[in-house]
């Protein structure tokens, strides 16, 4: 894992989301959609964002057509990871606890929402489980499962 969490500008990150959708693009596509009234300029801009993302490793350039093609080399879930990581060690000094907590009091979870969060709360605790034990630590309290085998 880099030391540094990955940081992207919301112009860059708008560039990214066009190539997460729709797949390999060239400067022009993307400054197409990017800046749909656009002219010269934001063509400029567009390749100027995409040599930044390129320095951060997060497109590759095609070289193999005359228009260099472009794609997304950092996937969506791993940047927001990242992106993530950085909040976390800014605001709650690298503690993962008050970022979730904000996350789920933003507003209203869905069901659904609920379920998958169910979810990986039961996939932790079965990790958690199949941790190897080392000699001082805590005990782990048992579960009603547990309790009923006895």
């Amino acid at each position: 894992m880099n030391p540094d969490p990955l940081r992207v500008t919301p112009a860059e990150l708008a560039v990214l989301q066009f190539l997460w959708n729709r797949g390999p693009a060239t400067i022009r596509q993307i400054a197409d959609a990017v800046y749909p009234d656009g002219g010269v300029s934001e063509y400029y801009t567009v390749q100027k964002l995409l040599e930044r993302l390129e320095e951060k490793r997060c497109v590759r350039k095609d070289r193999s057509q005359r228009a260099h093609v472009f794609l997304a080399a950092v996937g969506r879930d791993e940047l927001l990871g990242e992106q993530l990581r950085g909040l976390s060690e800014t605001l709650c000094g690298g503690s993962l606890s008050p970022l979730l907590t904000g996350l789920v009091q933003l507003r209203p979870l869905t069901s659904e929402e609920i379920g998958t969060l169910k979810e990986l709360v039961h996939d932790l605790d079965r990790q958690l489980d199949r941790r190897p034990r080392t000699g001082g630590g805590a005990k782990k309290k048992p579960s009603k499962r547990d309790k009923h085998a006895s």
